[in-house]
């Protein structure tokens, strides 16, 4: 479109652009032919493509979405040409499920591996740091798992797939509470503070000893607060 064809005020250019009104209803149809064909592909493609996806999935995901655009909006783009590609993306995808269920090690590369953020109730400052999950994002998801203090915890994986995978411990030990700061009303809900124990509030070490002018020996930080233990007649679910 040249420089001298853009008016202001003009409803038909700014609502219609250059496409004729007629290949509205045309768009219609295509629309309608194109969504049949991916939920026909997508079906074809396995039960994971509509659950928590995978980033291979995801790829493909987005790489669909772009096939089908051009078919459904450009008139000069014929249907044919875009089917033809989605069963490409189709035999592509499946490709890489057999490569996958093969070999251990593709698996691994296009798929990545878990990591361990939480052992032990302390976190893996490291690992946090190479999967980018800030600190509220971790205390957010075991929250939302009805566990308030990191001392209650076992293990945190984060998957491959990007979901949380978190396990509780037999009893509940001193750890770090995950309230948030600002909550002043809840912050002892649940919870015992035990003035002769301390935790590192960087990473929830629990050193065993009331030292608080030395660095915490998992992180380094000397960033220290008063440990606190569930109450061990609540009944707690992860």
């Amino acid at each position: 479109m040249r420089k001298q064809d853009i008016v202001p005020g003009d409803w038909y250019r700014i609502l219609f652009g250059e496409t004729p009104v007629i290949f509205l209803g045309e768009i219609l149809i295509r629309t309608f032919i194109m969504y049949v064909i991916l939920l026909a592909i997508v079906r074809f493609m396995g039960k994971r493509m509509g659950g928590q996806l995978t980033i291979s999935e995801l790829a493909v995901m987005i790489t669909l979405g772009a096939i089908v655009s051009p078919g459904m909006q450009m008139p000069q783009t014929g249907l044919l040409l875009c089917t033809l590609i989605l069963i490409c993306a189709l035999v592509f995808q499946r490709g890489i499920n057999l490569l996958e269920y093969k070999s251990e090690p593709f698996e691994r590369i296009s798929q990545g591996k878990l990591s361990i953020l939480v052992k032990n109730g302390v976190m893996q400052m490291d690992e946090l740091k190479q999967t980018k999950i800030s600190r509220q994002q971790l205390f957010a998801a075991l929250r939302n798992k009805e566990i308030f203090n990191l001392g209650d915890v076992d293990r945190v994986y984060l998957e491959a797939c990007g979901l949380f995978s978190i396990y509780t411990g037999a009893k509940p030990k001193p750890g770090l509470l995950l309230f948030p700061s600002d909550d002043h009303s809840i912050a002892g809900f649940r919870q015992t503070t035990l003035e002769n124990d301390i935790v590192c509030a960087n990473c929830g070490t629990v050193p065993g000893n009331d030292n608080r002018s030395r660095p915490c020996p998992e992180c380094g930080v000397r960033q220290w607060g008063s440990a606190s233990i569930t109450a061990q007649d609540v009944d707690r679910r992860a």
